[in-house]
């Protein structure tokens, strides 16, 4: 695991800013300022120092939320899972569909196209830390493809990559483009620099010419805005007089062959801009390889679904399940038979998880949208009824409703998806619902709607049922990964735009998700909750709440448990805010996923409650 880094990557001047952990108290101080991405870059060396073509990124945080981390993990622990992020992870997770294949079968045919990089070992990291889940594998010649030795996870194959590599740029100084954070976000995990992600690029570039790729990070402006500064199409100079010269010190992802001349780049809207040929880290792509049998998906998000331990017959539900990889996981750890309902707010996420169960070959799976905000009934005799063998859906995928699903009654004129995504938008929620029928101008508008296809709003077409809603107690088992702030997802480049504030809202919300699912599961039931964030108020905060609200609810050990430990305590914010977290004994009962530690995958929480008596 890459604890560490290479001599190589230690000699840039750029270092996280650490606040002394003097004090055992997790109350926070005033806000510690951090250093700027100009000031940092101020010491680069010239041109030709290895330094400049590293890739050494830092993140810099909201200073209140710097030391709100620093107060809640410690700065050492803070500073090495801030650098981790900023990495993507070396290996590849795959999750195989075993209603039509299986581990082994996949691998053979993975090892046909996969290949072991031939400079796996170049620039890696030199702290001696091993992956414990390339230790599991007992096939010393497995090479990049390997079978998860996790018991229960035989499902589950890894294909290792490697990096971070020492890419040679030549001896003077290269042909450059600059790419967007997000395009180079995911160039770092696998893919090709496409046209629309380049935002710069030097001048008397040729199809065919061999081009270094660095990436420009969102800077402060200086009315509080983040922007990458730059207007597409800009001219590089090449040297220390170039304007953006200093912004990509430390930022070279790799180098590649143009596919285009440098005015090909800005005259086109899509296609391939750069093919990539040696990056800082070589990770293998699986777009459009071995569809149906296979699905790439991070480890913590596959134990969730294992977690909450589904079995056949069962009815479970999926509260903000787009785009279905814990849906399908779930539906295929239960082999296709029960009911899994996967809901989700937005048309087209529904329609993706349409798409993706249709490509797995499942047909338990019923998705609706329905924001989880909403997902309990509330009974109204004026615009819904009960029914049982209603279906509206043009997919491939089996999708009748539920006896206990309120759905809306479909006019001929005003549809359903028209009732609840217009007039929703427009401000008027549930009171455009209390007329028994229609506005002349509403049947006008559905008419139009109905001549001219889906709005920008639904581009992608195709219908899809809307739900109002489940009876309390409904099911056995639920699934709550909740939006969130994603601040365990990598490599990310970028954090400045996050805030106390913004965290605090998201923790708000969260916790009127979890009051949804907490009255739809029946008593002996199971929750689990999940997110992608590394924040304790999203997370530990949550388990304190529900544990102290619901007084029947009790954390459930976890299976397989490979995560460490949740954090104890509590944090007191300036403004007197305590928040509240797990209580000593709690904390081996969740699973925290440190993207810092030697399991190396995103950061990710998970937490399991069993549902007790709801009469107590």
């Amino acid at each position: 695991m890459k604890k560490g880094r290479d001599l190589f990557f230690l000699t840039t001047s750029r270092t996280l800013h650490k606040t002394p952990n003097s004090s055992n108290s997790n109350t926070l101080s005033n806000p510690i300022p951090t250093t700027t991405f100009h000031q940092t870059m101020q010491t680069s060396d010239h041109d030709s120092s290895p330094q400049r073509y590293s890739y050494n990124p830092t993140l810099n945080w909201n200073p209140q939320l710097h030391n709100y981390f620093t107060k809640a993990y410690g700065s050492d622990r803070f500073s090495r899972i801030s650098s981790a992020l900023t990495r993507p992870s070396r290996y590849s997770c795959i999750r195989v569909n075993t209603l039509r294949s299986n581990s082994d079968d996949v691998i053979e045919k993975l090892r046909l196209l996969v290949k072991k990089s031939s400079n796996a070992d170049d620039c890696e990291d030199g702290d001696g830390a091993v992956n414990p889940l390339k230790c599991l594998d007992s096939d010393s010649d497995s090479g990049p493809v390997s079978k998860c030795r996790i018991p229960g996870l035989d499902y589950v194959v890894f294909v290792w990559g490697s990096g971070p590599h020492c890419v040679d740029y030549g001896n003077v100084a290269p042909k450059e483009v600059i790419v967007s954070r997000k395009c180079a976000e995911a160039v770092l995990r696998g893919a090709q620099v496409y046209v629309p992600g380049i935002l710069a690029c030097s001048a008397h570039v040729e199809k065919g010419d061999t081009i270094a790729v660095s990436v420009s990070v969102e800077q402060k402006g200086s009315d509080g805005s983040w922007s990458a500064g730059m207007t597409r199409g800009i001219v590089l100079q090449g040297s220390e007089a170039d304007p953006y010269y200093l912004e990509r010190n430390g930022l070279y992802i790799g180098q590649g062959t143009a596919m285009l001349s440098r005015a090909g780049m800005f005259r086109v809207t899509q296609g391939l801009g750069v093919d990539m040929k040696d990056r800082v880290y070589e990770l293998h792509s699986f777009h459009n390889v071995l569809e149906g049998e296979i699905f790439l998906q991070n480890l913590p998000s596959i134990i969730a679904a294992h977690a909450l331990d589904p079995q056949m017959g069962e009815r479970i539900l999926d509260m903000c399940a787009a785009p279905g990889g814990k849906t399908t996981a779930i539906a295929i750890l239960m082999k296709d038979k029960g009911e899994v309902i996967a809901t989700d707010r937005s048309h087209n996420k529904v329609l993706d998880i349409h798409k993706l169960a249709a490509e797995l070959g499942l047909s338990c799976i019923k998705a609706f949208k329905l924001d989880a905000l909403k997902s309990v009934s509330q009974r109204n005799d004026n615009d819904t009824f009960i029914d049982t063998c209603h279906n509206n859906a043009t997919n491939d995928v089996k999708n009748q409703v539920p006896s206990n699903l309120q759905v809306e009654r479909i006019s001929p004129l005003v549809t359903e998806s028209f009732k609840t995504e217009t007039l929703e938008e427009n401000g008027k929620g549930n009171k455009a619902h209390e007329g028994a029928y229609p506005s002349k101008a509403e049947i006008r508008k559905s008419m139009r709607k109905a001549r001219n296809g889906p709005g920008r709003n639904q581009s992608v077409g195709g219908r899809v049922d809307s739900a109002k809603g489940f009876d309390p107690d409904s099911f056995d088992r639920v699934l709550l990964d909740a939006p969130c702030s994603a601040l365990g997802l990598r490599p990310r480049l970028f954090a400045g735009e996050d805030t106390i504030e913004s965290l605090r809202s998201h923790a708000k919300y969260q916790r009127r998700m979890f009051d949804q699912a907490v009255q739809l599961v029946r008593p002996g039931g199971v929750i689990v909750y999940s997110t992608c964030t590394i924040n304790p108020g999203e997370n530990e905060a949550l388990v304190r709440y529900a544990l102290d609200t619901y007084k029947y609810l009790s954390l459930a050990p976890q299976h397989p448990k490979i995560g460490g430990p949740g954090l104890v305590g509590s944090c007191e914010f300036p403004d007197g805010y305590v928040e509240e977290w797990l209580r000593p004994g709690e904390e081996n009962l969740v699973q925290r996923f440190d993207p810092s530690a030697p399991l190396d995958t995103i950061g990710f929480f998970i937490a399991k409650f069993a549902v007790g008596s709801k009469d107590i």
